[in-house]
This record gives structure tokens, sequence and C-alpha cells, in this order.
């Protein structure tokens, strides 16, 4: 039978089948759709049942949203104990949520999902992905300004290792998973510009930023070469390399640490709506002085509404000048 919620858009339906709940899932897994599913699932889960059915079979497109809420919703699964089977996944869908490390936590099912949606709706319904994700231009900027960047990185790299190395034994290179595009976890690589126990004594530092952010002004754990690279930007050439990966972009948003992305509300995913870059709004607006996250989401919002390559080109001359600012103080 076909349950009537009032938490529920017009956009989910519920079937029980044999006990066992069923949501179909809309069109576009964006934001609202995200939302009016977190409501739902809530419900479902006070009624404590053995397992839940996602149908993906209307399912066509997923932002960062919709990738958050099934996050939060099976990690409210697993606590109880819930098994969640997923219906009629495209492999598109499917490589979404792969990317995002979300695949273990699902049953995946060959069962052919009941349809309630007409064809026709579903091909007029089809959502588009931030115009920036598949700008073969910005693409072909990131790829130029990437090969610039790694020939001037290989350039600075013997005196800044042979610096780092003296300054505090240890590598040379700092790296860390981050979340990209739609959560999809990446390994991120910068010149190490902290001692080498850093993230065991993160504990013990005072986090000066309201929200899932961490920064400190005052860090104790960074070396006073760090101080330098930091100062000057420098210890992100590393970066270079997961721009011509494809991993981030030359222009985009923050990469968070996953820590950092547990911590979100729904509203808070759509920064990861595109490609994390080196720089971008917040960067370039004195990221020194922003101790407020919100204010880190509303610059990064701002950046995916106003995105354009003419914008693009202008943060990036703007980071350069920038960086130039901040090496000859800091010489």
């Amino acid at each position: 039978m076909v349950l009537e919620m009032p938490c529920a858009s017009k956009n989910l339906k519920i079937t029980v089948l044999n006990k066992v709940p069923l949501i179909q899932l809309p069109i576009n897994l964006n934001l609202v759709e995200s939302l009016d599913l977190e409501e739902t699932s809530q419900y479902l889960l006070l009624q404590k049942p053995e397992c839940i059915i996602l149908d993906f079979s209307q399912t066509t497109f997923i932002d960062s949203s919709g990738i958050g809420v099934l996050i939060q919703f099976l990690k409210k699964t697993e606590k109880q104990g819930v098994n969640v089977i997923v219906w009629s996944i495209s492999s598109r869908i499917k490589g979404v949520l792969v990317n995002a490390g979300i695949e273990p936590l699902l049953i995946f099912d060959e069962t052919d999902a009941i349809s309630l949606i007409n064809n026709e709706k579903i091909n007029n319904q089809h959502a588009k992905v931030h115009l920036s994700v598949n700008s073969r231009i910005k693409r072909a900027i990131d790829i130029i300004g990437s090969l610039i960047g790694l020939g001037l990185t290989s350039l600075l790299f013997i005196p800044i290792a042979i610096a780092i190395k003296l300054d505090s034994p240890g590598p040379v290179f700092f790296s860390q998973i981050r979340c990209g595009l739609l959560g999809k976890r990446f390994r991120i690589w910068k010149f190490r510009s902290m001692v080498v126990n850093a993230e065991a004594l993160k504990e013990q530092v005072d986090n000066q930023v309201k929200g899932p952010f961490f920064k400190s002004k005052s860090d104790p754990r960074i070396t006073q070469f760090g101080s330098f690279l930091r100062r000057t930007s420098l210890d992100e050439l590393p970066q270079f390399w997961n721009v011509l990966k494809g991993d981030m972009s030359l222009v985009g948003t923050r990469p968070p640490t996953c820590d950092e992305v547990e911590q979100y509300i729904l509203q808070m995913w759509q920064r990861l709506n595109v490609k994390p870059g080196i720089t971008g709004q917040w960067q370039t607006n004195g990221r020194s002085e922003i101790c407020d996250f919100n204010k880190v989401l509303e610059l990064d919002l701002d950046y995916q509404r106003n995105w354009s390559i003419p914008y693009d080109i202008k943060l990036i001359i703007k980071t350069i000048l920038i960086v130039l600012q901040e090496k000859s103080n800091a010489l």
C-alpha cells in the first residue's frame, strides 16, 4: 500500500512491500528534494524497520546535497542496524556514490523498481551540473596553468626541500584526504609546513573558527620555514598536480577535510557542487581574517552564482598580485 505522509513532498512516494518501506527517490536529488528526503527518512527510522529500500529508478541527477543527505541517512541506519537496499540505480549515479565512499554502506539489488512516474516527465526534468564542471575552456586553462605551475615547482623544489629538511626532519611533502566535487575523495599534496606529527597534535590546538572548519592564527605546529611557506603560498605549489589530474581546479572552493564534511548540514554541502580550487573567492578576500565558516560558505556560493571564464581569470590575476605582495613582505 502507499502511505500518504505529511512530511513527504510530491516528489517522494513511499510504498510498503511486505512490511518493508520503499522510498522512490525524485528525478533530481538536489537541495530541496534532499531536505524532503531528510524529513521522510527521519520519520521512517522512528518506525524501526529492519530494512529500507531506496528506489533510484527515476533518479537521473544528484548533486552534493543529495550525497550529503544519503551520508547522514546511512550513518543513522548503520547505528540502528537497519539495512539499506538500493534498487534500479544507473551506473552514472552509482559511480557518484562510489566516489563519495558510501557504496560499502549500501546493498545493491538488481530488482526492477516500481514505476510511479511517467517517462515523459522524467525526460523533461533533467537537471544540469554546475556550468564550470563541464567547461572545456576552464579545463584547458587548468591544464595550461598546472603545467606552468609544475614547471615552477620543479625549479624551486630542491631549495625548498633542503630548507624543509634542515628546519624539521621528515618528509618534504604533506598529503591528506580531502573531499572534492560531489564529495569525491582525493589525496591533496602540499609542501610540509608543520611538524611531522601535526595531525596527532591537532586536538591540543584551539580552533579559532566558528563552524566545521579548522584554523588557528598562532598554530604551534607550524615550523619556522613552514611559516614562510604559508605566507608566500609556496606550500601550495604541489597542488598543481591535483589540478592536472582533474581532482581540483585553479579556481574553486576550498577543499574540506573529511572530518569537516562529517559536520556539514545539508545547505553546507552545496559548496561541493563545483571542483575545489587552489584559489577562490575566500582566498582572495582576506582568508586570514575570516573566522566564521558561514562567511566561507557565503563566498563559495557567491562564486558559483557569479562563475564565468572572465571571472576565473580575474580571480587568478588577483591571486598572483596578492602572492607577489606577500612574497615581497616576507623577504
